[in-house]
């Protein structure tokens, strides 16, 4: 696989950031998501899965988790932490998704933490067109925005609520934004702010 430009930096990083990301607890990081998740069981998707606490904490409620990463250091921790037979692990990246090609209107609830700011603008219009594929008609896609100095990861852009309700009205997504500009939970990413959106079709 060609190496994805969103992953540059992180496995300079893996151990610190393997550390951080295995110590996150999910319903304190996703709480403003939790009320748009569907009753278990359902299919739904962690794109963007990292190192897999988010896969694992999804499967633990009950579903079935399709995780896709496109590093394969962090797939190789996820798999030697999480062995819940309910979790896929798959290798791909936004925008194309090759391979879930055959989950066409599959996923219940799709969760995309702390990747938007690692797709170029140009790719985000593409990437919000599969996203709404691969969505159920009754399902939501969770996608938090990140703005500040670059962290472990070092190809990032600048993330709006007006640009991605812009891009998902224009192939009539709905697009509630849950919170906005929030701090970081890490007490040292003090310019670090978050905000987050729920899609939905319209």
């Amino acid at each position: 696989m060609n190496v994805v430009q969103g992953t540059l930096g992180y496995e300079e990083a893996l151990a610190s950031f393997c550390d951080s990301s295995l110590n996150l607890d999910f319903e304190h990081i996703n709480k403003e998501f939790l009320p748009f998740l569907p009753a278990a069981p359902a299919l739904v998707l962690d794109l963007g899965s990292g190192v897999g606490q988010n896969s694992n904490a999804l499967a633990s409620l009950g579903y079935e988790v399709v995780a896709v990463e496109p590093l394969q250091a962090f797939i190789e921790v996820a798999k030697s932490n999480f062995t819940n037979a309910s979790i896929n692990w798959l290798q791909d990246s936004l925008p194309s998704l090759t391979k879930l090609s055959a989950y066409e209107n599959a996923f219940s609830f799709i969760l995309i933490d702390g990747v938007w700011h690692h797709l170029h603008p140009e790719q985000r219009a593409d990437a919000i067109g599969k996203l709404k594929s691969l969505l159920h008609k009754d399902g939501s896609c969770a996608i938090s925005l990140r703005n500040g100095p670059a962290g472990a990861g070092k190809y990032v852009f600048p993330t709006s609520l007006a640009e991605i309700s812009e891009l998902a009205n224009s192939i009539n997504l709905n697009c509630h934004a849950t919170s906005q500009d929030r701090p970081s939970k890490f007490a040292h990413k003090k310019h670090v702010t978050w905000s987050r959106v729920v899609l939905t079709h319209g």
